[in-house]
C-alpha cells in the first residue's frame, strides 16, 4: 500500500461522497455526449515506477485502474499535461525532462477516438501519495504481475506488460 498523508488515511467524508456522486453523474453525461459526437480526445498519463512496482490509481467514476493523468488542455502539450495531472491527482511534482515517452496510441475508447500518450519515470524513493477521496479514491503500488490481474486502462496495461516481458 502506498504511504499517504493523514487526509488520505482518514477515509472519505460525506462531502467527499457528494463529490464522488457529482463526478459519476458528470462522467455518465459526458459519455452520452461522446456516444453522439464521437470526438477526438488527447490524454496524457504518467506511469510511476519504484522498486519494480507501478503506482495505480482508481478514480471514483470509472471501474478500472489507471495511472495519474487526464486530458491535454488547449495550448498545452502532453508532457506538461502529464506533469500537471500528476501533481493534481497524487501530489507528486517531477520535472518534465525526467519523463520518458513509453507509449503513444490512438484507440477507440468509450465512444471516442482517444489519442493517449503515456510517460514513465523510475523514482529512486517511494513518494508520499496524496489522494483527495473525491476524484481519486485509491492509490497503491503493484508489481506488473499483480497489475495483470486487475482491470487496467488498456494502453496502460500495454506499458505494464512491457515491464513483465
Amino acid at each position: 500500500m502506498a504511504m499517504m498523508d493523514d487526509a488520505a488515511v482518514r477515509g472519505p467524508t460525506l462531502i467527499d461522497r457528494a463529490y464522488q456522486l457529482g463526478y459519476t453523474v458528470a462522467y455518465r453525461l459526458v459519455r452520452e455526449y461522446w456516444r453522439v459526437r464521437r470526438p477526438v480526445t488527447h490524454g496524457a498519463l504518467v506511469a510511476l515506477w519504484n522498486r519494480g512496482k507501478v503506482l495505480l490509481i482508481r478514480n471514483s467514476y470509472v471501474p478500472y485502474y489507471s495511472s495519474p493523468g487526464g486530458y491535454v488542455q488547449r495550448g498545452e502539450d502532453a508532457i506538461n499535461a502529464a506533469v500537471r495531472e500528476l501533481r493534481e491527482e497524487v501530489g507528486i511534482s517531477v520535472p518534465a525532462e525526467r519523463l520518458a515517452l513509453a507509449l503513444e496510441v490512438t484507440h477507440e475508447w468509450e465512444h471516442k477516438h482517444d489519442h493517449v500518450q503515456i510517460f514513465e519515470i523510475e523514482l529512486p524513493e517511494r513518494p508520499i501519495i496524496h489522494v483527495d477521496h473525491r476524484e481519486v479514491v485509491d492509490a497503491a503500488w503493484y508489481t506488473p504481475e499483480q497489475a495483470a490481474t486487475l482491470k487496467v486502462f488498456p494502453p496502460l496495461a500495454q506499458v505494464i506488460a512491457k515491464r513483465r516481458a
